[in-house]
């Protein structure tokens, strides 16, 4: 980054480095990303089940409890795949922000903030992430790249 403000690099000659690596790291974070979520649906779909999500989300009144276990394991799964391979990124990374933010507020918000004891900690990550990835989109190293149009 240039401009007014900008921090000056303490060693200028990594300048160069830094920049040959920085869409490989955003690349990088964008499928970890993806993966954790894709992991977290998975989890949904070969554990409980539909019928489980549903009933779990109920439980939390999250109702219906069918509509919201539908687009999350939708999401979590589909959604997930597509944030890995870089298509529909904007979308789906916006979809699972919201997502993460339902949750926040409806499940973990009340249990304070450490995940060991249920909180927010995880899902605060996941969704300041997954809205990170909305606002720049896929990056050069995705399908959307490739198809050279994306939200």
């Amino acid at each position: 980054m240039n401009g007014p403000g900008a921090a000056k690099l303490i060693f200028p000659g990594l300048a160069g480095f830094y920049a040959s690596w920085r869409e490989i790291a955003y690349a990088l974070v964008r499928v970890t990303m993806g993966y954790i979520m894709f992991m977290h649906g998975w989890g949904k779909v070969t554990g409980p089940g539909f019928a489980g999500v549903s009933g779990s989300m109920a439980k939390n009144g999250l109702v219906p409890g069918s509509a919201f276990a539908g687009a999350a394991m939708f999401l979590e799964t589909i959604g997930a795949l597509c944030i890995i391979v870089g298509l529909f990124t904007r979308f789906f990374a916006a979809a699972l922000a919201i997502e993460m933010g339902i949750a926040f507020l409806v499940v973990h918000m009340s249990k304070g903030f450490s995940a060991g004891q249920g909180g927010y900690e995880y899902v605060l990550l996941l969704g300041v992430v997954l809205f990170s990835i909305a606002i720049r989109g896929a990056g050069p190293y995705s399908l959307d790249g490739v198809i050279g149009k994306e939200l």
